[in-house]
């Protein structure tokens, strides 16, 4: 792509500081970088992704005020973390965090493995055993 060809699009781009570095070919044929403020495909995609994270938030926090599971798995979603990446920053296996889901084994859990998912959501322990707390 020429360098006067690369996409100015509106995007969530343009509104901050940041800008999109793309490759692109300049008037001697060589390459070279330039910015993009953003690619009307490439908006729509990362718009959709994100409404498809906020409606997996909600969901989640819907679970939770339904006693349906646990604080854990909305602050999970919240972070955009999976399973996976969230038993790695816990140190436990997969399975273990997602029987921590079930209410049941979260009101039992110890204050110690209750404060690494604190430590790693970034919020206090009443905020992981309440997600109303402070609001």
């Amino acid at each position: 792509m020429k360098k006067s060809d690369i996409p100015q699009d509106k995007s969530s781009l343009e509104t901050g500081k940041h800008k999109e570095l793309c490759y692109a070919v300049d008037d001697k044929g060589e390459y070279t970088t330039a910015q993009s403020t953003g690619w009307k495909p490439k908006t729509i995609a990362l718009n959709n992704a994100i409404q498809e994270i906020n409606e997996r938030i909600a969901k989640a926090k819907e679970k939770v005020l339904n006693n349906e599971t646990s604080p854990i798995e909305y602050y999970m979603e919240l972070h955009k973390m999976d399973i996976g990446i969230l038993a790695g920053y816990v140190g436990l296996f997969k399975w273990q965090v997602k029987r921590h889901f079930k209410l049941k084994r979260f009101n039992k859990l110890s204050k110690k493995t209750l404060e690494k998912y604190a430590n790693v959501f970034e919020i206090s322990m009443n905020e992981l055993k309440d997600i109303n707390y402070g609001n």
